[in-house]
């Protein structure tokens, strides 16, 4: 028997990509299909991630049972299913910022921050160059992220992973909803009735009582609301309408809707570049070490990469440069670095424990699990010598990832310059397309009217929101955290002997406690002191 190194390991893992079964032949060269599926899934997830409403989480979704039933439960199936998943995942993140650029309408939650510089951005006339810089901050940051993955998988999630039980783990999630609070939108207040309202919202009709809370009676609210409804109607639905609206206005103050074209020079130049990294850097940092946190997601690191950028801009800009929220270039690449950042790393709790980071790391357990032979968690980093055939599987995985990082920097960058021609299509025409595929996407997804009328109900509540200038994403984040952290609360209260005090015993979920109450309390006092 050969003994097996860690260099065998990563060289099985790449052959496993690129010799495994042929899908076609190129001018006498092979071409595995694990390649194909993944070129395929990076163009998919970035064609739909640029259709507001559907979404990598969506096509991940419809696509697994699919190629399962294609690819059979054979371990050959492993990496050119996982692999598409991947491309999907990594695709859609890039692609979710061309509708927050060209619409204002964030094709996933997390792209809801790009809208607030690359939405102005559009309409002075610089929607490609926008592009350009979401394309290349988002494929930056994602590079990073892998690359700390595989150097770091066997080690960060599980040293994160030791000094994190429930306890802290419920403290994090608390100071994560207090942040977001409190930075989002400028106004404290604002963003804690936000975020009341996604807590209000998600707790309907769920919890361990046997009957539905806050449900009325009503069959429809006693099974609580779908997710995807909630989210795509506040954020997608919800600008839809605020857009329509301005449509209308313009029309009555001009007589004709204003088309955005492109004025200047739209290349991104090596200045551009420079001037941008620093942002990137910092973001892809953040977006990383909140990736390898569990069940934490990339619309937090997007929220705090935006943040940070945006103190740090504030400090180091020049007098005629654009704010951030006024067309800053910095506000797209420090948004874009921190979520794409976020889907390498998320890859470290879900290899390393078999703990999925976010919704799309989901799909990858359900398809391992589906088809077997691979069983994320901590034995598949078991150096043996002795082969061990999931070491190989994980390392095709990290090849599979670099392979669709190389796709996004050239396919994903043609594709980003091919889609910033919707800016040409009038609003007016464009928007109700919008809206129909975004139902559309909502209905195969639930498969029920009800989902459609929530949708609807929380895109007034969205459009209400932005008419009143409350930032919505506090409300997505909120309502997405809202049944963990209960969960959470729930699991360490019953470890904990029913004690009533477990935040407060744990030093780290204290410290985390204190500082989700500073970090309110300063915002709160934060207007008090400018008015003196």
């Amino acid at each position: 028997m050969v003994d097996v190194g860690t260099l065998d390991y990563i060289w099985l893992g790449i052959l496993a990509v690129f010799q495994g079964p042929e899908a076609f032949s190129f001018l006498g060269v092979s071409i595995s299909i694990t390649v194909m599926m993944v070129a395929f899934g990076l163009v998919l997830g970035i064609v739909v991630g640029a259709a507001p409403g559907l979404g990598g989480v969506i096509a991940m979704a419809i696509s697994l049972p699919i190629l399962i039933s294609v690819f059979g439960f054979t371990s050959d199936a492993l990496l050119p299913v996982m692999g598409f998943l991947i491309g999907v995942m990594k695709g859609s993140t890039v692609g979710g910022a061309v509708p927050a650029i060209l619409f204002n309408t964030p094709g996933t939650p997390d792209a809801f921050m790009t809208t607030l510089d690359g939405y102005p951005m559009a309409q002075s006339g610089k929607a490609r160059k926008a592009l350009k810089i979401s394309h290349f901050s988002s494929v930056s940051g994602d590079t990073f992220s892998d690359i700390v993955l595989i150097v770091c998988a066997p080690f960060l999630a599980i040293l994160v992973e030791s000094y994190l039980d429930l306890p802290e783990k419920t403290a994090l999630l608390i100071l994560s909803l207090s942040f977001i609070a409190a930075v989002v939108g400028g106004s404290a207040a604002k963003g804690l009735l936000s975020c009341g309202l996604g807590l209000l919202a998600v707790y309907i009709g769920t919890g361990d009582d046997f009957y539905p809370r806050l449900s009325f009676g009503s069959s429809a609210l006693s099974d609580g609301i779908p997710i995807t409804a909630a989210v795509i109607g506040v954020l997608v639905i919800g600008a839809i309408f605020s857009e329509l609206e301005n449509l209308w206005n313009q029309t009555r103050r001009k007589g004709a809707i204003e088309v955005a074209k492109d004025t200047g020079d739209q290349r991104l130049h090596w200045a551009d570049i420079r001037r941008i990294l620093p942002y990137i850097g910092r973001s892809a940092l953040i977006g990383t070490t909140i990736g390898a946190l569990p069940g934490v997601g990339s619309t937090l690191a997007a929220t705090i990469g935006y943040a940070t950028g945006k103190r740090f801009h504030a400090k180091n800009k020049k007098p005629e440069d654009p704010e951030f929220g006024q067309g800053a270039p910095e506000g797209i690449a420090a948004t874009e670095a921190a979520n794409s950042s976020v889907s390498g790393a998320n890859l470290i709790p879900v290899l390393s424990l078999g703990i999925p980071g976010n919704t799309a790391a989901v799909f990858l357990i359900l398809a391992a699990e589906s088809i077997g032979g691979f069983n994320p968690g901590p034995a598949v980093f078991k150096f043996s010598t002795d082969l061990n055939p999931e070491l190989v599987i994980a390392f095709g995985l990290f090849t599979t990832m670099i392979l669709a990082n190389l796709l996004n920097w050239t396919i994903g960058g043609f594709l980003m310059r091919f889609l910033g021609a919707l800016v040409r299509i009038p609003k007016q025409y464009l928007l109700p397309v919008v809206l129909l595929l975004t139902l559309a996407s909502l209905y195969v997804q639930e498969t029920s009217m009800s989902a459609i009328w929530f949708a609807f109900a929380f895109g007034i509540l969205g459009y209400f929101m932005m008419r009143f200038a409350i930032s919505p994403l506090p409300f997505v984040i909120g309502f997405v955290l809202g049944g963990r952290i209960e969960e959470t609360a729930r699991q360490a209260f019953s470890a904990t002997g029913g004690d009533p005090l477990f935040l407060l015993k744990s030093p780290l979920a204290a410290a985390f406690i204190l500082c989700a109450v500073g970090v309110l309390f300063i915002s709160l006092r934060k207007p008090k002191a400018d008015k003196k």
